[in-house]
């Protein structure tokens, strides 16, 4: 299973979340203040670092940890593709904001005075993303190993649990509080599904995108052209008629696969192929208008 095309094609918010996080990272890690990013009830309520509360959800406090979340986030680029950026975009900020008050409440039921009592990274993203990929991406292969059973998303459940259990209680909490915010999303509190940011702020954040990984697809060829007319052919060619277009273009089995990956039905994804002429892109806003009626 995979993510669908590599690289970050169509998908260039999380193409940004990734650099910023990895950056944040590197940066704290040179200063050795890396372990001194998690949250504890001092920063919050009594010196209000308010300024560790906005930190410590981009930057991780562990080169493992670093690992395996820019791992699943780069993953996770999927549901960006499957939604739009705009939209994934409000699904990066209501499970951010709503995950980082589960743990401010947390804190202050806990109470506990112990340094850094929540490790830091974008737990409530990783973790809340979880929730459809369990509920929307379907398993595509099942295998055995040594007499246990295992799917192609068994690799990313994994990660995931690893990542979870790399500073125990200190990262399972905020795994927990990203699963509670991935699932007050999946129920569309106060209607957050159809949220979307101003168009001039999409187009501004894509403006500020960084350079695309990879080469983009090339565009579909103009169904108003119908061939070329060789010089050679004189008169003749005005007597003969042009080749007529096809009426449908087979769709290849890759674009097939990339669609299935997304998490869309296979004899659905391969009508829009059919429809959008074998354009992967056009077939996607095909399929997610379908979905939105």
């Amino acid at each position: 299973m995979n993510g669908g095309p590599s690289g970050f094609h169509n998908a260039p918010v999380t193409k940004a979340f990734v650099i910023t996080s990895a950056l944040f990272t590197v940066f704290f890690g040179i200063q050795g203040r890396s372990s001194k990013l998690g949250l504890s009830y001092q920063d919050i309520f009594e010196k209000f670092r308010i300024w560790k509360l906005i930190m410590s959800t981009f930057a991780f406090s562990s080169t493992p940890e670093l690992m395996f979340g820019l791992y699943l986030l780069y993953y996770f680029r999927v549901f960006e593709r499957q939604i739009g950026s705009n939209k994934y975009s409000v699904f990066i900020l209501f499970s951010g904001t709503v995950s980082l008050l589960l743990e401010v409440i947390l804190l202050s039921l806990l109470k506990d005075t112990t340094s850094n009592l929540l490790t830091s990274g974008p737990y409530g993203l990783i973790f809340a993303s979880f929730i459809p990929f369990y509920l929307d991406i379907p398993v595509s292969t099942r295998f055995r190993v040594f007499g246990v059973n295992f799917s192609d998303k068994s690799f990313i459940y994994l990660a995931g649990v690893q990542l979870l259990l790399s500073s125990w209680k200190r990262s399972i909490f905020p795994g927990i509080c990203g699963i509670i915010a991935g699932s007050l999303y999946r129920l569309n509190i106060l209607g957050i599904r159809k949220a979307k940011f101003p168009e001039f702020v999409a187009s501004f954040f894509s403006r500020l995108s960084f350079p695309s990984f990879g080469n983009s697809p090339p565009p579909a060829p103009s169904r108003n052209i119908v061939g070329t007319i060789s010089p050679n052919t004189g008169r003749r060619a005005e007597r003969s008629q042009p080749a007529p277009v096809p009426s449908s273009v087979e769709p290849s089995e890759e674009a097939i696969t990339t669609l299935v990956s997304m998490g869309f039905d296979r004899n659905a994804a391969r009508q829009a192929l059919v429809h959008a002429r074998n354009d992967v892109n056009a077939a996607t806003n095909i399929l997610l208008e379908a979905q939105s009626h």
